[in-house]
């Protein structure tokens, strides 16, 4: 039996964020290319718009010629963060949009897309989120919709909304594995060389951009190692030779510059790859346990516990 068509719609507003746009139109593309039965309409208020970056698209269907149906999805494209105009936006367009949501069709916000689904009321006493820069601007501005911080993205029912940009890809393919399975999610990622599967509940900021924003550059150094050796022990003696100061000064500098120590820093990096690896990948548990540098799985089962409030349910399987 073949499977049912599934048209997704993308509505493009002035200044458009590109990556917002392209990054989503990508994994719904390579879905295509697998052989699954979707195709892409790109809809707006206006016959062209605009980008951002100054690129115009033209022969844009207008949004009231569509009627998107329940197996359709609908994702709204943020614009630049800067300049958030709701008045921009078609009066009409949001009366379109609740009748879209009442046909129970998905609808999905990138980035600054949010205050649009916001204004249109399709957030009110729901979890939503949007780029860290405008979280503060959505909670004011709609005091009704749940805004969560520092979330990749989320899901309330149909509406699903992102953090933008990159966490667009995020969510795409959490929709892929959603509606059809983990493989073909991540059969998608590797083809678009997405490096891991990030998760809703997952930080903005990447952990291996996290304790950086520094300018020592032999801190650096020991962090790019670091990150580069996760599976390798190495004592502060070694460390200290790669910078060529002495173990004290470097215990002492690396605190200060980072906020953490380095038993510390090197933790958390390697939960970040143990999460990753159990979530996203067929290895054995002890192989796992090696690439993160511990001895056994039990040991990797210890520190996770003792650094997570609760395992994730992907993880705590690969152990059952």
């Amino acid at each position: 039996m073949k499977e049912t068509l599934t048209t997704v719609y993308f509505y493009i507003p002035q200044q458009v964020t590109l990556l917002d746009l392209s990054g989503v139109v990508e994994v719904f593309q390579e879905a295509i290319g697998l052989g699954f039965n979707y195709q892409l309409q790109y809809i707006s208020s206006q016959s062209a718009v605009v980008c951002s970056s100054g690129l115009e698209l033209a022969a844009l269907t207008h949004f009231s010629k569509t009627h998107p149906k329940e197996n359709d999805i609908v994702v709204i494209s943020g614009s630049s963060a800067h300049q958030i105009d709701l008045n921009a936006e078609d009066a009409s367009f949001f009366e379109w949009l609740e009748q879209v949501n009442k046909n129970k069709t998905t609808i999905c916000s990138i980035c600054s897309g949010a205050f649009i689904l916001a204004k249109a009321g399709l957030l009110d006493h729901k979890k939503c989120t949007t780029h860290w820069k405008l979280v503060d601007k959505l909670k004011k501005d709609f005091p009704l919709a749940q805004t969560q911080n520092n979330t990749l993205f989320t899901q309330s029912g149909t509406i699903y909304t992102s953090a933008g940009i990159i966490t667009g890809i995020d969510l795409a393919l959490h929709i892929i594995e959603q509606r059809h399975d983990k493989e073909t999610a991540a059969t998608i990622a590797k083809e678009l060389v997405v490096y891991k599967r990030r998760h809703g509940n997952d930080e903005q900021e990447s952990v291996y951009l996290q304790n950086r924003n520094h300018r020592d550059e032999k801190i650096h150094i020991i962090q790019d190692w670091i990150i580069s050796n996760l599976d390798k022990t190495s004592t502060i003696d070694f460390l200290a030779e790669l910078v060529h100061i002495g173990p004290r000064n470097l215990t002492r500098i690396f605190k200060k510059q980072t906020g953490i120590t380095i038993a510390e820093y090197r933790t958390k990096l390697r939960i970040e790859k143990a999460k990753s690896l159990l979530t996203n990948s067929d290895y054995k548990i002890e192989h796992i346990a090696h690439l993160c540098g511990y001895k056994t799985s039990k040991q990797l089962r210890v520190v996770l516990e003792s650094h997570l409030d609760t395992l994730p349910s992907a993880i705590k399987n690969k152990w059952s």
